[in-house]
């Protein structure tokens, strides 16, 4: 049976002389394991259609275990982000915490919309807050939604100075642990998550933004329960 999706190519992996598993997120089917046959000969009619960031319409034959791609477009080349070294680090971030969350046969069309999202963002602007965004952002749709108006201990909507996900958001100095945050921080995640992300990725960066992107890291491994891969090389560069 064939059928046709969107969807943007999470990683690949080597099978025979000539073929890759490819993983997609799709937009209504879900994470997507196919075959793209040939696609490692020099005149593949896929080319680069099948290597990670490619945001494609695609349609696949059904298989038993294994999908086989048989038709592919390009909709995002994401050029300017393949170009840029910080930024294809920054791209393989979002991948990566994707590609942990994102389920095999399970629509998930919210998924797909915010990392399309994501990286047209990080194709326009190379905002350091593009990725934090995307993991707070992330956090939420997984109903992970972390408590910023008060204590998540005790409840108290004052002083409010640190930060730990696995006490489900903030704390204030009385039961303050996990990581300090500054009043900054916390303002700046609170218009990420209510709706003013896009006046925030136009701002230049300030003091809070590291900050930021600090907490982000350690929220979403924590739920996570893994590390990202990706985040630490950038730490190392």
């Amino acid at each position: 049976m064939l059928y046709r999706d969107q969807g943007v190519v999470l990683r690949t992996m080597r099978l025979g002389e000539a073929d890759r598993i490819v993983t997609f997120v799709t937009q209504a089917h879900g994470k997507v394991r196919a075959v793209a046959k040939g696609v490692r000969k020099t005149k593949s009619r896929f080319g680069a259609r099948m290597e990670p960031l490619s945001h494609v319409a695609v349609q696949f034959y059904e298989g038993r275990e294994l999908d086989i791609v048989t038709q592919a477009e390009t909709i995002d080349h994401f050029r300017v982000v393949r170009e840029d070294l910080d930024r294809v680090g920054k791209a393989q971030s979002l991948l990566e915490a994707v590609d942990q969350v994102a389920q095999e046969r399970e629509p998930n069309p919210r998924l797909y919309q915010m990392l399309v999202g994501a990286l047209r963002a990080l194709a326009e602007r190379d905002s350091p807050l593009v990725v934090p965004a995307f993991f707070w952002k992330l956090l939420s749709l997984e109903g992970a939604h972390p408590l910023l108006d008060q204590c998540a201990v005790c409840g108290a909507d004052d002083e409010l100075v640190a930060f730990d996900m696995a006490q489900g958001g903030v704390l204030c100095r009385s039961c303050r642990q996990g990581q300090a945050m500054s009043e900054e921080a916390l303002a700046l995640i609170r218009r990420i998550l209510g709706g003013g992300l896009a006046d925030v990725l136009h701002e230049p960066a300030g003091p809070a933004t590291h900050e930021v992107e600090h907490l982000a890291a350690r929220a979403i491994e924590s739920h996570l329960e893994r590390r990202l891969r990706s985040l630490h090389v950038l730490d190392r560069s």
